[in-house]
């Protein structure tokens, strides 16, 4: 089914983005400029990671964060992500820092303050037709998945809360996610899952598989 944007999704939740993302770029500009510094220092140049991810309605645009891993390789050896993420990009992870960036993506519209997490490009050939749903709105700079559980949570748990959460949009339930959101980031919460150092790659769904066979 289609998803139809409420009267807050069309006209107020963009205008709070702008604001509240415009408001903590000044105030957050001191902290801004010192990570980048860090950054800088700590892992070298560039001190920004951009990756193509896709948005709403599946475009596609730019994300920005901070470098948190070493460069792919060292001494001509191609390194893991567990070897790739220093103590230090560990620290901006848990503290969420490494994300600051992205209020730049929500101010210019790409992005929501709360919504699905937006995910690698590759994986959009591998979601089923209820996972889909995820892109009906914006991706977010938190989200429904973000606070149950975060890269605890399997794929299929995490698709299903970002599904719920484009059909159950409102004030207080963006109200809701982002008073939990500080509550996570405060006793960091859920930060890597149980078997990797972020989360493990999606590789598509049993429900995928079964549509798939049905379909062939």
């Amino acid at each position: 089914m289609k998803h139809q944007p409420t009267f807050y999704e069309k006209y107020i939740k963009r205008l709070l983005d702008i604001l509240l993302s415009g408001l903590a770029l000044i105030v957050l500009s001191p902290v801004l400029l010192i990570v980048a510094i860090l950054v800088k220092i700590k892992l070298g140049s560039p001190v920004l990671f951009c990756q193509e991810r896709p948005g709403k309605d599946e475009e596609i645009f730019k994300l920005y964060k901070f470098r948190t891993m070493l460069n792919t390789e060292k001494d001509g050896k191609l390194l893991s992500d567990e070897e790739r993420l220093t103590p230090f990009g560990r620290k901006l992870r848990a503290l969420s820092l490494d994300e600051l960036p992205e209020l730049l993506n929500i101010f210019n519209g790409d992005m929501s303050i709360v919504g699905p997490r937006p995910l690698l490009v590759k994986y959009l050939p591998l979601y089923n037709e209820e996972q889909k749903h995820r892109h009906d709105v914006r991706p977010g700079l938190t989200g429904w998945a973000q606070v149950h559980g975060r890269n605890l949570l399997s794929w299929e748990e995490r698709f299903a809360h970002d599904v719920w959460y484009t059909e159950h949009i409102s004030f207080m339930t963006d109200a809701k996610i982002i008073h939990m959101t500080v509550r996570c980031v405060l006793i960091k919460e859920g930060i890597s899952s149980e078997t990797a150092a972020t989360m493990e790659e999606f590789t598509g769904s049993a429900i995928k598989e079964r549509e798939q066979l049905h379909v062939g």
